[in-house]
């Protein structure tokens, strides 16, 4: 065996400088409070992902079936109410008669038909797009193409249906006739960051309306720091899971239709709110699922 050879047979530390203090390697080599919230938020991450589990597999489904909710609502609601959705549009929209039965009814099949073929994953590019047509038609036939509240909610709709997009181009071998033939990875990625910047704006409206109060700060805070880390990419899924658990929270207590008479002139608004807002915790399920995609912080960290 090799004889310790100089001053290590010493046992000396050639770190330690002559006053006792700690070496270069010891200075360098302490935590940066960093790299501490970095060790404790990825055990906690770890945690979260053990605890999900076992729901993960149900996870794509639960979201698709969110995402077109308040589609197939609005269908029921149309059929239900149909003396009263042609009055309006007669009367206030000044549509007529024949225009208006027939803007209905493509409206109630176009809202069933995409929404079953995304459910069950078949033709889902068709149907993404005959939702999107359903969207713009219904902004102009209603006349709430202006209104701020109604077009930030849609634009976390739309969102959402880009997520089914991303998730259904990625699954099949697809590239839309006119569109640019970009490689799988690309289209993912820019479909993805699409769908994970629109989901936001449902918050964003819900920031700038209704009266201030110390707990909706605080609300407004927490979620503007996770549609902040959803749009960048940073930590995006379990950004999305605490928007998830706001949105929802939110939803029970602000939109309980439940509660309200039948009659009540605010039901209606209070039930279209609830699926409206389901739809865009359904995106986030699907972005919790997928991830954030190759143009995020936490692709970029697994690059380098």
């Amino acid at each position: 065996m090799a004889q310790i050879r100089g001053t290590a047979g010493y046992s000396l530390n050639m770190n330690q400088n002559r006053f006792g203090g700690p070496g270069r390697d010891d200075a360098t080599n302490d935590p940066s409070p960093l790299d501490a919230i970095r060790e404790h938020t990825s055990k906690i991450e770890d945690w979260l992902e053990n605890l999900s589990e076992p729901i993960k597999p149900y996870l794509p489904a639960v979201g698709r079936f969110l995402i077109v909710v308040t589609f197939l609502e609005d269908a029921l609601r149309i059929i239900t109410q149909w003396n009263d959705q042609l009055q309006y549009l007669h009367d206030y929209r000044k549509l007529y008669n024949g225009f208006t039965h027939l803007f209905l009814i493509v409206n109630v099949l176009a809202m069933t038909s995409s929404s079953l073929l995304i459910i069950i994953r078949r033709y889902s590019e068709y149907a993404v797009c005959g939702l999107l047509g359903v969207v713009v038609a219904q902004a102009i036939g209603y006349g709430l193409i202006f209104d701020l509240n109604f077009f930030l909610r849609n634009l976390s709709v739309v969102g959402g249906l880009l997520m089914v997009l991303s998730d259904s181009w990625v699954r099949k071998k697809f590239a839309p006739a006119g569109l640019p033939q970009l490689d799988e990875k690309d289209r993912k990625m820019y479909i993805q960051l699409a769908g994970r910047v629109l989901l936001i704006f449902l918050f964003v409206g819900f920031v700038f309306s209704g009266e201030w109060t110390i707990g909706r700060i605080l609300v407004s805070l927490c979620g503007a720091v996770s549609c902040i880390m959803v749009v960048v990419g940073f930590k995006a899924k379990w950004s999305a899971v605490i928007l998830v658990v706001i949105l929802s929270i939110f939803n029970i207590l602000v939109n309980n239709f439940w509660t309200l008479h039948a009659l009540h002139p605010h039901k209606d608004f209070a039930k279209y709110d609830f699926f409206q807002i389901l739809s865009i915790v359904g995106g986030l399920l699907l972005l919790v699922n997928m991830g954030p995609g190759q143009f995020s912080v936490d692709e970029k960290k697994k690059v380098y």
